[in-house]
């Protein structure tokens, strides 16, 4: 997920950073993005600007999978099943 710091949407956002280097993220944006308390991002140089990342840890990620486990489980089963057919001709 990638965020512009200076435009969201058709509407151009402008803020100050503070003397300790910090920045309020609108609430529209962090809405949008699900930014909480908490979240990691990284600043991202490019040739446009400066992008905001979010990082999305791993653990987050676990089960992420689920819908598609029986798919996974049957290609697996399905090239286990080739290996066997091309080993035996060999």
């Amino acid at each position: 997920m990638i965020l512009f710091l200076n435009m969201y949407g058709d509407c151009h956002l402008s803020y100050t950073i503070t003397e300790k280097g910090t920045v309020t993220i609108p609430v529209e944006i962090r809405e949008k993005y699900r930014l909480r308390k908490g979240s990691h991002v990284e600043f991202v140089e490019t040739d446009e600007g400066v992008l905001l990342v979010l990082v999305i840890p791993l653990e987050d990620l676990f089960g992420a999978d689920k819908n598609a486990k029986e798919t996974v489980h049957q290609m697996i089963r399905e090239l286990q099943e080739e290996r066997r057919k091309e080993a035996s001709e060999e």
